[in-house]
């Protein structure tokens, strides 16, 4: 059983920043690599940043690279997302999710936290 929780979505205007966390529960010896997703409505999901459970390589969608930086802690099984400069076009649902293989772009991962709300103003 893999239980994900991410926390620490909110409202922030434009410009600003914001840090998700994912804390991982259960077998989370069998991650290959953690991630974060995000769904606008209407959207379909789309991922955002990746690492990998192991060695830490990180991978990112081009629209945040430079701005967002995903971290871990594997000691506390937690992933972080730290989120700067912030625009708009970022507000969105952001999931936490977890994968067994490396194919991090692909947006059908395993195991899925609830989602927690990040909405920029302007």
């Amino acid at each position: 059983q893999v239980q994900l929780v991410d926390s620490g979505g909110g409202l922030v205007q434009a410009g600003g920043s914001l840090r998700l966390s994912c804390v991982a529960s259960g077998r989370t010896l069998s991650f290959a690599a953690m991630g974060w997703l995000r769904q606008a409505p209407g959207e379909e999901r789309e991922f955002v940043a990746a690492i990998s459970w192991s060695g830490g390589n990180t991978y990112y969608a081009d629209s945040v690279k430079g701005r967002f930086t995903i971290s871990s802690d594997n000691a506390k099984n937690t992933v972080y997302l730290e989120m700067n400069t912030l625009k708009p076009e970022d507000t969105a649902t952001y999931y936490c999710a977890a994968r067994k293989d490396r194919r991090v772009f692909h947006t059908a991962y395993d195991y899925w936290g609830q989602g927690t709300q990040v909405t920029v103003s302007s």
